[in-house]
């Protein structure tokens, strides 16, 4: 399977960073082994005390697809999830300088959290899902799909344009703002909706 992540994908996200707000989905991707096993801790990596967390509604596709049409898109996945793209920002900024791609900093091992998945059909809408990060018990990032540049369904056919889906790919929808620097003993919790769909802890 492949991680699918989109960059730059909620207004206030893009502001909060300074970077320009792009006329078409940024695309990146991780490999599998960015994957943190479940139950497992975060562990801060050797190369980088600048990890920021990232939150993110998953999408899992349930079906192979090329050059979907975006009307079709809603028929490639029947479930919605939560999850953390962490990012080694200082590296990252230093790599953006340069011209450089960013895998070292948005692909590492354990940089892709992927917690709970819920039946989409549990949403009214799926252009109106409310999600929200905590930190030690403190809320650091609340997001709406609503505020999303590109819906999910958007992305979905964007993105087929260049990859084949596959069942069992997982696309990271872009994070909102309030993306912050984790130290050891964060606790992270992040929810939809109200409901937990997963708990990491930071060393």
């Amino acid at each position: 399977m492949k991680i699918i992540c989109i960059g730059r994908n909620y207004t206030k996200h893009i502001e909060e960073l300074q970077n320009e707000k792009p006329t078409e989905p940024v695309i990146f991707l991780k490999p599998d082994t960015a994957i943190l096993p479940k139950n497992m801790p975060f562990f801060i990596p050797d190369f980088s005390d600048d990890i920021h967390h990232e939150v993110e509604i998953l999408v899992r596709i349930n079906r192979v697809g090329k050059h979907i049409e975006p009307r079709f898109a809603h028929k490639y996945y029947d479930e919605i999830g939560l999850g953390i793209d962490f990012t080694a920002r200082e590296l990252q900024s230093q790599l953006k300088e340069k011209g450089l791609p960013w895998e070292k900093a948005k692909a590492f091992d354990g940089s892709a959290v992927i917690g709970n998945f819920l039946p989409k059909n549990k949403f009214d809408s799926l252009n109106s899902i409310n999600f929200e990060l905590t930190n030690n018990g403190n809320s650091v990032q609340k997001g709406c799909t609503s505020n999303m540049l590109w819906k999910i369904d958007e992305l979905i056919a964007y993105v087929s344009q260049y990859f084949t889906l596959k069942i069992g790919d997982i696309i990271f929808t872009g994070t909102p703002e309030g993306v912050a620097k984790v130290v050891a003993n964060d606790v992270l919790e992040g929810f939809i909706e109200g409901e937990q769909m997963f708990r990491i802890q930071v060393k």
